[in-house]
């Protein structure tokens, strides 16, 4: 009895060792990541940000250029992130070749992707008419769309070569480069919107073009840390870059078209919404605009902690280790749901002062925009945990290579039901704006029942995969 104890104990410091060991590869991987994504998406929350300063009239275009450029962007990226558990699976089992093919043919992928969207983005204005936008507003978004366009080649670069350092588990130096871009987005953002130091008041075409100088450098030192990095440098990411390897094209648009899909539905979702929100008027397109940065700043930490669960599953499978499969992906989404807990309570006690960041405090529309963009934020707060829960289980089923029945049940979730609910409840039961933001409650709540039950299925149920190369 006492030798079955003294087991019992061992078993259980071993697991509790376990769970703190991956505590902490979770987090010093994904913080980097989370912090990474903040940086990214600041440069979009800067542009909302001084726009919201410059009038409500330019902020709403940008909002709604901003929409139309995540929705294509985020489709796109939906390859760049195929790269990742590709590069932890192949490096976690010793094939280095694979990690050099799978990430240079991902560079050749969202190329491709943005020279096909690029018309997109150039006659985007006819587009949002057919969507029910007004003229003005169209007109204004189309601006920053044709600029904001030729921005998709830098940004898609970009992100194929954080899913290969993340992969690597070398985030450093993406966090402090993109803080690097944010902060030089800003700074441009300040000079071209109002005309500093003799340069014209460029207003929209200022806001764009500071994003897409940001993007460019920051791809072009990206590229060069990839390539020259003493560490790096024996995968020779770049060199023959210019010979196709239609396999690896394949295994990259195979996995990543799925992933993008499945982004597309969700963030489809959301603007949706954003046109929704049109028809119902200018300020509540601008209160939905600022209340959705403020949500979507949230969810990127639960991305990049997604990413960092992506990476570890992809380096267990590598291993063939089931055991550290389960114990890393329990750590990993019990840390997600500390912090959505956190979280839903700042957007539930405190939505006014985060709204008001957005507002010159002389705007005579402010107080519109706070009220309506307050009930917003609080009904953000009760999705919190649905939105961190799928998009964690999301990137465990990404480390296992399972793309194509999320990108099912995420259609289901978010078109078969979220979108139906958001226009039911905003339109013929008159709900507004609160009924569309309630429709995306619904939507996110099915998604992160489904897919976590199709990954703990998957780890009771079916086989350990193996590497593939």
């Amino acid at each position: 009895m006492a030798e079955v104890a003294s087991q019992l104990v061992n078993f259980k410091m071993s697991s509790w060792q376990s769970y703190k060991n991956h505590a902490w590869a979770v987090l010093t991987l994904g913080l980097p990541l989370a912090g990474s994504h903040l940086a990214q998406f600041a440069v979009n929350v800067v542009d909302v940000i001084m726009m919201g300063w410059y009038g409500v009239e330019a902020l709403a275009a940008v909002v709604l250029g901003t929409t139309v450029y995540y929705l294509l962007f985020l489709f796109g990226a939906g390859f760049a992130h195929a790269v990742m558990p590709l590069v932890a699976e192949a490096n976690s089992a010793g094939y280095a070749p694979e990690v050099r093919r799978s990430t240079r043919m991902g560079l050749w992928v969202v190329t491709l992707f943005a020279l096909a969207a690029l018309p997109l983005f150039l006659f985007s204005e006819p587009l949002l008419r057919l969507l029910g936008q007004e003229a003005g507003l169209s007109r204004d978004a189309a601006i920053y769309l044709a600029i904001v366009g030729f921005q998709m080649f830098p940004a898609l670069v970009i992100m194929v070569l954080k899913s290969f350092l993340s992969a690597l588990e070398r985030t450093q130096f993406i966090f402090w480069l993109t803080i690097a871009t944010a902060a030089l987005n800003a700074g441009l953002n300040w000079v071209l919107i109002f005309g500093h130091f003799g340069l014209p008041e460029l207003g929209i075409m200022g806001c764009a073009m500071a994003s897409l100088i940001a993007n460019t450098i920051g791809c072009l030192v990206l590229a060069v840390y990839a390539a020259r990095l003493p560490a790096l440098r024996s995968f020779a990411l770049f060199g023959r870059i210019w010979h196709p390897d239609f396999g690896a094209i394949w295994r990259v648009f195979r996995l990543g078209l799925p992933i993008g899909l499945t982004m597309l539905a969700e963030v489809g979702l959301f603007s949706a919404a954003a046109f929704m929100f049109g028809w119902i008027g200018v300020n509540d397109l601008a209160a939905h605009g600022i209340a959705l940065q403020i949500a979507s700043a949230t969810f990127l930490v639960h991305l990049g902690m997604s990413h960092a669960a992506t990476v570890r599953v992809g380096r267990a499978v590598g291993r063939r280790d089931s055991i550290g499969l389960r114990d890393g992906a329990m750590v990993a989404t019990v840390i997600s749901l500390v912090l959505a807990c956190i979280t839903a309570i700042i957007f539930l006690t405190t939505p006014e002062p985060l709204l008001g960041l957005f507002l010159d405090p002389s705007n005579p529309q402010r107080e519109d925009i706070i009220a309506i963009g307050a009930v917003l934020l609080m009904i953000a707060g009760v999705f919190q945990i649905a939105d961190a829960t799928q998009v964690m289980a999301i990137g465990l089923l990404r480390g296992l290579k399972d793309t194509q029945v999320p990108l099912v049940i995420s259609v289901f979730s978010y078109w078969g039901l979220g979108a139906p609910a958001s226009y039911v409840l905003a339109f013929p039961l008159g709900m507004g704006g609160a009924g569309v933001w309630w429709g995306l409650v619904i939507g996110l709540t099915a998604a992160s029942a489904l897919l976590s039950w199709r990954f703990w299925a998957r780890m009771v149920w079916m086989p350990m995969p193996g590497y593939q190369g």
